[in-house]
């Protein structure tokens, strides 16, 4: 039993690093605890509650942890401290050692951070505690369908992935795959539709992994979703390309709802290289897969993610990866340099790329990536488009996304606080000051 009047007037801060899954159920971790009494702290406000939600997909994001926590036990020194997260999970008793830090939860115990930080907050007896879990144990689902400060809901379908490909930490971070039923999701979604909620993202770790739990798939949730009255808008957050079924490209061209936008993760576009990485598919398959998207959806924003400098990416290996990237119709590109993970096989492999070599093969994809982006960009100016706007702080431009994902901009003099959250038809013009987003005249009438 939660006793709430302990948190009546009490302020939190939250501190979300990583994916949309994390900043997805931070946020409904906020909206918990705003639902007992507690109000987010202002800017330089001391918070009586800190809730950090950590990464450790590389050893950048483990650094950026660390600096996090004590950042935040710095900057509220009277705090109740919640660690919780990949990170957490990975080293809990390497966090719980911190100065400051009074609970670290791996990510069993997450589904109940309320409950655990209730018992902790109200018993504070000023030592650190924590959960040391194997991955094995790992196997609750805490559902998250959060706005937070966005306009867009984040939608948690799924947890967990079941591949280990030998660069990752995942699956002993977040445990096996496991999602929802499909009814508790379209409930979700129709409740996200009564608070006003627009436009949805899927969120999860591999969510066209989506029905493993309860013998459904992710095609059966995206055609239930796709009925749910309210919801105009639906994006998918990351495809594993051999989970992006024909099938499901097909609904999406003709849905109602699912918007021409796709994020598929390629990690290399060398055969040799995904072998090492123990990936699930080959180029031939992403390329065909790419195709098929932009065949019955030619608009289709598409977004990929590819790893550099991983073991074994020899010059040649890079070269293919790039080649490749460079023929295929996609729009954007998130590159990232491996990083060195403690347990993971990939440590096995002999051929190991320098810091150097990998930012240099970073800023060649980046340069491209900036190319495609951009070309994408320019084809769609002049033209007529639906944007959904986002809040902007007071004063200062407003954005918002089209169908395909393009960003838009809407300058500070034009900007209103009742476009927040609206579906309004604009004229694409040229590009902002820094290219990453379109300019717009609102279209009246």
């Amino acid at each position: 039993m939660i006793d709430t009047s302990a948190f009546q007037g009490k302020t939190a801060a939250y501190f979300t690093l990583g994916c949309k899954l994390n900043f997805s159920e931070t946020s409904t971790f906020g909206r918990m605890l705003q639902d007992m009494g507690v109000r987010t702290a202002k800017k330089g406000e001391p918070a009586d509650i800190c809730i950090i939600n950590t990464c450790s997909v590389t050893e950048v994001a483990d650094h950026k942890c660390r600096q996090a926590i004590h950042r935040l036990v710095r900057e509220n020194p009277s705090a109740f401290v919640v660690v919780t997260g990949c990170y957490a999970q990975l080293e809990p008793l390497k966090i719980s050692k911190i100065e400051g830090v009074d609970l670290v939860l791996g990510s069993n115990e997450k589904a109940e951070l309320i409950q655990y930080l209730s018992d902790g907050f109200v018993r504070r007896d000023g030592t650190a505690t924590y959960k040391t879990v194997k991955t094995k144990d790992i196997k609750t689902f805490a559902p998250s369908c959060s706005r937070g400060n966005r306009t867009r809901y984040f939608l948690k379908v799924q947890d967990g992935c079941d591949y280990f490909c030998t660069y990752c930490t995942i699956p002993y971070a977040r445990g096996f795959s496991r999602n929802p039923t499909i009814d508790s999701l379209v409930e979700q979604t129709r409740q996200a539709a009564a608070e006003g909620g627009k436009e949805i993202v899927l969120t999860g770790v591999n969510i066209g992994d989506f029905g493993k739990t309860t013998g459904e798939s992710f095609l059966d949730l995206v055609k239930a979703l796709d009925d749910v009255e309210g919801i105009r808008r639906y994006r998918i957050s990351s495809l594993e390309p051999d989970l992006l079924t024909d099938e499901l490209i097909d609904y999406c061209a003709q849905s109602r709802a699912f918007m021409p936008h796709f994020h598929i993760p390629l990690q290399s576009g060398s055969d040799e290289v995904l072998k090492l990485m123990h990936r699930h598919y080959d180029s031939r398959l992403f390329a065909d897969k790419i195709c098929r998207v932009k065949e019955v959806m030619p608009d289709a924003f598409i977004g990929v993610d590819v790893m550099v400098g991983c073991r074994g990416e020899t010059p040649e290996c890079f070269e293919e990866t790039y080649r490749l990237l460079e023929s295929l119709d996609v729009t954007q590109l998130h590159v990232f340099p491996y990083s060195e993970r403690p347990g993971t096989s990939a440590l096995s492999i002999p051929y190991v790329v320098d810091e150097q070599t990998k930012k240099l093969r970073s800023k060649r994809l980046l340069e491209l990536s900036d190319q495609k982006t951009e070309a994408f960009y320019a084809r769609y100016m002049g033209c007529e488009a639906e944007v959904l706007f986002e809040k902007a702080t007071r004063g200062r431009a407003m954005h918002g996304f089209t169908k395909n994902y393009i960003r838009v901009e809407l300058s500070a003099a034009e900007a209103r606080e009742e476009y927040d959250n609206q579906l309004m038809r604009v004229c694409l013009a040229g590009f902002n000051h820094d290219k990453t987003a379109l300019k717009v005249d609102i279209q009246h009438g």
